[in-house]
């Protein structure tokens, strides 16, 4: 007798497949798509602008085999349930599957669950739904309007700085925001000011400390330092009094549960991870883990969301465990409700852990340590979402003398509430002494300091994710890719942990600007954000967006391709340096290896050489014996002969610093990857592989003798030492 024809669900990864497979009966065979099938074609723009924007869609390069099977179990099957991801992306994914298996389209099902537990999947296949096309038009929207501004203004770029340059619609305001936040730091003019603070003590002996805060009841700024001492002089000449005590219960309330843009800054914040980091660690954690026992788990919801809405289920569940393990005092009088993120499309619950049953110490051992890092961090948010305020007692006392007004504030915690599991940061105590009105109090010490006003920071990772969410530009799916692409592209690099401008992002942006001032504007960028929304709520079609957005785009590019001979001047800089071959001046070029000479008089002389800033250092060329400079190439910085190129004597360059591991007589030397990164490793490399991304330092470790320790960075602690072989640390 033949079997019967069973069900073909599809999803995007096997971890995910693996995981559905478990809660699923015999009668559903469980395949992969391994991400997207069809996209548009690598190597040419695949839409058709004169047929309103048609896209051509291919197979992408290496899934025709998998496509192959997919079809072969569809034909095979009874019916088909897509389960790609809950977000545009992944009903895009469905659609194209579905386009490609089943084109009459009466087997396919679509079937979106927020996580993937036994409850919530058998729940979506009780009740499959269709493939919401007007998700699919808004990501198809997306995916063109990107493919537009990067394959029509990448040849630009190609033409005025050099092939591999390339231009994208989100990313380059990305690139815009940390080129302008570069700008406001290099412009900052630092202004000193001055405040006056003073310690008292009471009748009983107890002391306090307090600021100035008013003269004349007046509002005090100091703003040199001979006013300073002159108020100072004054201040110590009264005598003082308690004018006011104000006490205080204040309560702080829980933050709401993580969205996909919190969650990517708490985790760089607290744990060091980079968005993209984060957001692979989240979507294991979401597809399932193995938990022993044949139990494999989805053990958080999904992660691409940007509402901090909670399924009722989900509450009362937290509330239970927090009954159970805290008391009945941690529970708020009635549910916190968080308000509405600004922009929020709203479409997923929170980021949440799917049992908070699941306690981070009953399952570490079967996660790896970045696993439980991040599900610690998403479980203990949550729980503290739904627990009672925190309370303080606060205490503010102000203390007159003559016509100054001191000011001090103490906070005592009197529940940590929430902040028995989670805390922003340490609150730090100030006790103040018991007084009362009219009290009188000795003036002990008065100190003026100096202080500067400080320029606006460098954004980090975490803080360029929270600029793009405040200003309405890219989406819970994109956060990740938009950050590590500027980086990826060396428009932007990483110093300590700071996002920085590098020239060449720098000079790609002067030109995008010049040339498109309102494409890579950034709100003409968010406003595209909020059209794909009006396309996926059916507010507006898709092709419509798409014209409204390419009529003044493709003036703009006729007009930039018009002036790129003035664009490809722009950015090349004509020197005092002679050319080594016929004498014309030389100019500074960019190429695929950075800024480069080459001869003004090309194409009749095609000398070029590299650009470096030469430095003399006190070593002998090994061929002629005369002195040698650092100079720059491909992989890094290396010794050169001065007499170059009459001579070609070359050497390493090194630290200085012997390479630690036992038996090689080599030093250590700063290189480059083929990506740009900077590293450290032996020069006698490949016969020795030592290698650190950290740069290393002549000082043994205090505990194991190692010969060298290397310099770490953190935002709390500054810079410090870390040994490489046992990992104990020292100052710097």
């Amino acid at each position: 007798m033949a079997s019967r024809a069973k069900s073909l669900v599809i999803v995007e990864s096997p971890a995910k497949a693996k995981t559905i497979n478990r809660f699923l009966g015999s009668s559903y065979v469980v395949k992969a798509s391994m991400g997207h099938v069809r996209d548009l074609p690598e190597t040419k723009l695949g839409v058709d602008i004169d047929r309103n924007f048609k896209p051509n869609y291919v197979i992408i390069k290496g899934k025709r085999k998998t496509v192959k099977a997919l079809k072969e179990a569809a034909s095979r099957a009874e019916a088909i349930y897509l389960a790609p991801d809950m977000d545009r992306e992944g009903e895009a994914i469905a659609w194209h599957l579905a386009t490609l298996i089943d084109k009459d389209g009466k087997k396919v099902r679509r079937v979106v669950f927020n996580e993937i537990t036994e409850r919530a999947i058998k729940q979506a296949f009780s009740s499959p739904t269709q493939i919401d096309m007007r998700k699919v038009d808004a990501q198809q929207a997306r995916r063109i309007l990107d493919r537009l501004v990067g394959y029509l203004v990448s040849p630009l770029l190609w033409r005025v700085v050099y092939r591999r340059t390339s231009a994208g619609r989100v990313q380059s305001v990305a690139l815009r925001l940390v080129c302008e936040r570069e700008e406001q730091i290099a412009r900052f003019v630092p202004k000193e000011y001055w405040t006056i603070e003073a310690s008292f003590r009471t009748r009983s002996g107890q002391e306090f400390g307090a600021v100035l805060e008013r003269k004349n009841h007046k509002k005090i700024a100091i703003d040199d330092a001979r006013k300073a001492e002159e108020i100072a002089a004054d201040v110590r000449r009264q005598a003082y009094v308690i004018i006011r005590v104000e006490k205080k219960r204040k309560r702080r309330n829980p933050k709401p549960p993580y969205i996909t843009s919190t969650l990517q800054q708490d985790a760089a914040r607290r744990l060091g991870f980079s968005a993209r980091k984060t957001m692979v660690v989240a979507q294991e954690l979401y597809e399932g883990v193995d938990l022993g026992k044949e139990e494999r788990v989805g053990l958080i919801t999904y992660m691409r969301t940007d509402s901090i809405r909670v399924a009722d289920t989900a509450r009362q569940e937290a509330k239970e465990f927090i009954e159970k393990r805290f008391g009945a005092d941690y529970l708020p009088s009635k549910p916190h409700r968080f308000g509405k993120v600004k922009a929020s499309q709203d479409a997923h619950e929170a980021i949440r852990p799917t049992s908070v049953r699941r306690q981070p110490q009953d399952i570490e051992r079967h996660l790896t340590p970045d696993q439980i890092k991040l599900y610690r961090l998403v479980w203990e948010r949550f729980i503290a979402s739904q627990m009672a305020p925190a309370q303080f007692d606060v205490t503010t006392i102000e203390i007159e003398g003559g016509a100054y007004l001191f000011k001090t504030s103490g906070s005592v915690r009197v529940f940590d509430g929430y902040q028995r599991i989670y805390a922003e940061k340490e609150d730090k105590e100030v006790l103040l002494p018991d007084v009362e009105v009219r009290d009188q109090v000795d003036l002990l010490e008065v100190q003026s300091k100096r202080h500067e006003t400080q320029p606006p920071p460098r954004y980090t990772e975490a803080s360029l994710i929270k600029e793009l969410e405040d200003k309405g530009i890219g989406r819970p799916s994109t956060y990740a890719t938009i950050v590590s692409t500027i980086l990826e592209r060396n428009y932007v690099e990483k110093v300590r942990g700071s996002l920085v401008p590098t020239e060449l992002g720098k000079t790609v942006l002067r030109i995008l600007l010049t040339a498109f001032p309102d494409i890579f504007d950034v709100g003409f960028t968010a406003r595209m954000e909020a059209e794909l929304d009006k396309v996926e709520s059916g507010q507006d079609d898709w092709v419509n967006v798409i014209r409204d957005f390419y009529e003044p785009f493709r003036k703009s590019l006729d007009r930039a391709n018009a002036m790129k001979a003035d664009l490809r001047q722009s950015v090349e800089e004509l020197t005092d340096i002679k050319c080594e071959v016929c004498g014309s001046p030389m100019v500074k070029k960019w190429g695929r290896h950075g800024q480069f000479l080459a001869c003004s008089a090309f194409p009749t002389c095609k000398s070029t050489r590299p650009l470096e800033e030469e430095r003399q250092v006190e070593a002998a060329c090994p061929e002629c014996g005369s002195e040698m400079v650092i100079k720059t190439g491909r992989f890094g910085k290396f010794l050169a002969c001065r007499r170059y190129p009459e001579c070609k004597g070359t050497r390493p360059y090194t630290l200085g610093i012997k390479c630690p591991r036992e038996g090689c007589d080599g030093e250590i030397t700063e290189r480059k990857t083929r990506k740009g990164r900077t590293f450290y490793g032996c020069q006698n490399y490949p016969k020795c592989d030592f290698a650190t991304w950290d740069r290393p330092v002549a000082e043994p470790c205090p505990e194991c003798s190692y010969p060298i320790m290397v310099v770490k960075t953190s935002k709390d602690r500054g810079n410090y030492l870390k040994c490489p072989s046992c990992g104990s640390e020292a100052k710097s």
